[in-house]
């Protein structure tokens, strides 16, 4: 269907004039009957009743007018959004974040302010490990992604990355534990013998792996009791005393009770939060997203 047709038909069928319709069109009236009878060739129906007094629309025409209007419309709303995504200021963000960033209040607040100032931008936001965020990014699956690397992790050339926050890693144990009630920091060797709820080992890089460096630096393997992927499972399954953990300090906001949490005294207890998207992204509302999450980290 001839979108210029269907304009000067809307535009006699609001005026129903053909002179004040070629007037608005800025065309003469001849090639503008030209295009409304090839438009109701087209449509196997008379559009207007035609008199040397009025002009008014036939049923089919009055039909065709509504749609029309949809049509003309949905063309402007489409060439407007083509506009705003090559600008940044419209499309689709895929972003991805490990299970404790939504824990920080920053994260929620740059979402809103992003959704706020771009709503054109459709979030779609996924939950993933670090190693799945590389192997997303490196696929092309996500665009940006919110992980917790372990400190040996390098990651990939490719990947770009910023640190937002940072938050230590701390002992989650049973109330009822002989050294919950300990007021000075623990080392983890003191809890070698303890049975672990821990995550399962999934693709590296992230929180499991930061945790077995430090049991490894303390001397010894965890026995893992309990897997758990979520950490707020852990922490429950802590709570009900089949073991002890090591989670995130930002985790104390939703500790359950009968788990209580306690700092550890290793040394390379610090964790960080970072925000990742590859080396050669071009997409604008990337681009727009990264700098404003870098804008607000704080």
């Amino acid at each position: 269907m001839d979108l210029r047709r269907l304009t000067c038909f809307l535009a006699v069928a609001e005026e129903l004039n053909f002179s004040r319709a070629a007037q608005r069109l800025h065309m003469s009236q001849p090639p503008l009957s030209q295009q409304i009878r090839l438009l109701e060739q087209e449509m196997g129906a008379q559009l207007f009743e035609r008199s040397r007094r009025a002009v008014s629309l036939t049923p089919a025409g009055a039909l065709l007018q509504d749609k029309a209007r949809q049509i003309v419309a949905l063309h402007q709303q489409a060439g407007e959004l083509c506009r705003m995504a090559a600008s940044g200021l419209a499309g689709r963000l895929r972003i991805a974040f490990t299970a404790s960033v939504p824990l920080f209040a920053q994260f929620s607040r740059m979402l809103g302010e992003f959704r706020q100032r771009y709503p054109q931008v459709e979030l779609d936001l996924q939950h993933m490990t670090t190693g799945e965020q590389i192997a997303a990014l490196t696929a092309g699956q996500i665009d940006v992604g919110f992980m917790r690397p372990s400190p040996a992790f390098r990651i990939p050339l490719p990947i770009r990355e910023q640190t937002l926050w940072r938050d230590e890693l701390m002992l989650a144990l049973p109330a009822a534990h002989e050294q919950a009630a300990a007021g000075t920091p623990l080392a983890l060797r003191a809890l070698a013998e303890q049975p672990f709820v821990l995550h399962p080992a999934v693709l590296g890089g992230g929180l499991h792996e930061h945790i077995l460096a430090l049991c490894s630096e303390a001397g010894f393997v965890p026995r893992i009791a309990q897997p758990a992927r979520e950490t707020a499972t852990m922490l429950a399954l802590v709570a009900a005393g089949l073991g002890v953990s090591v989670v995130p300090s930002v985790y104390e906001r939703i500790c359950p009770p009968g788990a209580v949490f306690r700092p550890l005294a290793d040394a390379a207890r610090h964790s960080r939060i970072a925000l990742v998207c590859r080396q050669d992204e071009s997409a604008p509302c990337v681009q727009m997203f990264w700098q404003q999450v870098c804008a607000v980290r704080d």
